[in-house]
């Protein structure tokens, strides 16, 4: 049984990182797609737990020989994700976490339909510009960037197949749960148990 490919996406400051990690914390048998990206890492991020970090050249020669089944640009950086990361994980894993944005999301569904995707939205734009603030990673000029974007792409929460509001951490950890629990149980990942239950003589 193929794992599910669990789309997960959010505006900058929205929370879907720290969420995610308590996905994979909390529920067996999941792991994480590792996107390639030509931005620097940020403090405490490492080269292919985070993100595999690749400089321009190396990104832009892996999509034009076709290694990426979604790549987008977003932020003035590069983002991808590589097939061979989707192919390896989801025959070994019980669901794969894509951390990507909505272009990226968007190629993904096209891609995988039956991949389940969740938008993370954030109680306010207030309180979005000061969780980015307090990252103390971000210029004036980077801080409204991000929050042009953000609406950029809350614009497209409509897309996806679920959205939650990111206002409480632990609320919102027990329903991003809820809803993949919710995509493991779907029908189709159960026709070889339906199969082999009608071939059963009683």
């Amino acid at each position: 049984m193929q794992g599910v490919l669990f789309i997960i996406s959010a505006p900058s400051g929205a929370g879907k990182t720290t969420l995610i990690h308590r996905l994979l914390d909390q529920v067996p048998g999941g792991t994480f797609s590792v996107s390639h990206t030509t931005r620097p890492p940020r403090p405490g991020e490492i080269d292919g737990r985070d993100y595999h970090f690749v400089s321009r050249g190396e990104f832009l020669k892996m999509r034009d020989e076709g290694e990426f089944a979604e790549w987008a640009q977003v932020h003035e950086h590069l983002y991808g994700t590589a097939k061979s990361e989707i192919e390896s994980r989801a025959d070994k894993y019980d669901y794969v976490i894509f951390e990507i944005d909505c272009q990226g999301a968007a190629s993904l569904r096209k891609h995988f339909p039956r991949a389940v995707s969740c938008f993370i939205l954030p109680p306010s734009m207030e309180v979005l510009k000061t969780r980015l603030m307090h990252r103390h990673t971000e210029t004036e000029h980077s801080l409204q960037v991000r929050l042009h974007n953000a609406r950029v792409e809350i614009a497209r929460a409509h897309e996806f197949d679920y959205c939650l509001v990111n206002d409480d951490i632990n609320r919102t950890t027990g329903q991003l749960i809820a809803v993949l629990e919710a995509a493991m149980h779907r029908s189709y990942r159960f026709r070889h148990k339906i199969d082999t239950l009608l071939k059963e003589e009683v």
